[in-house]
């Protein structure tokens, strides 16, 4: 009996503390916002492989999103579907769906963060900050994604996402402002392309 008891007792105590670690209220106010958002545009700083790197970013609801490196002949750009790697220097693109990502989860049509396939694991709440850890119902393996916001007004301040090799790339924004209004083509790739000919291979933009 005293056995059982104990067993109950830890039981317990794990789960208050896991259920202790997601603050609803705080799930609620960063749901809000996020839906809140049609577009936006700023600059960024990434950190990734002790390596920093300077660049604007962009987003527009649903689904695209848009980083252009200063000092790096890449961008990173997703059209709605799938989310493009495109290395300039190589005319080289890789292509993974924007769904298989953690990043995808913040420009959804509609942003659930309780009832849909998104998981919040853990809320952390600080003086002028909050932030949600968050995955990916059933694919939990891909990686997380940790995302920070501003109080007062809440805004978007930064994102940090592990990937499935525990590799990190954090991303702290600088100025982001409200955008809906870009370019047709914006979330685009604008590359050089080739057709084949009698006489070679000829390349236009």
């Amino acid at each position: 009996m005293l056995k059982k008891i104990i067993v109950s007792i830890v039981c317990l105590f794990v789960s208050v503390s896991a259920f202790a670690g997601v603050d609803s209220k705080l799930v609620t106010s960063a749901e809000k916002y996020l839906n809140s958002i049609t577009g936006l545009n700023g600059g960024f700083v990434q950190t990734a492989n002790g390596k920093q790197e300077k660049g604007t970013f962009s987003m527009l609801r649903p689904g695209r999103v848009r980083l252009d490196y200063d000092n790096m002949p890449i961008q990173l750009i997703s059209d709605g579907q799938d989310l493009y790697f495109f290395d300039k220097s190589l005319d080289q693109i890789t292509t993974v769906p924007l769904t298989s990502t953690p990043a995808g989860i913040l420009v959804r049509k509609n942003i659930d963060l309780k009832n849909a396939d998104i998981s919040v694991v853990e809320t952390n709440d600080y003086k002028n900050t909050f932030s949600l850890k968050l995955n990916l119902r059933g694919q939990e393996g891909l990686g997380h994604m940790t995302v920070v916001f501003d109080k007062k007004p809440i805004k978007l301040n930064s994102w940090s996402v592990v990937d499935a090799t525990g590799a990190t790339t954090d991303v702290a924004f600088r100025n982001l402002a409200e955008k809906t209004k870009f370019a047709k083509d914006f979330f685009q790739i604008s590359r050089h392309k080739t057709i084949n000919t009698n006489d070679g291979d000829d390349f236009y933009d």
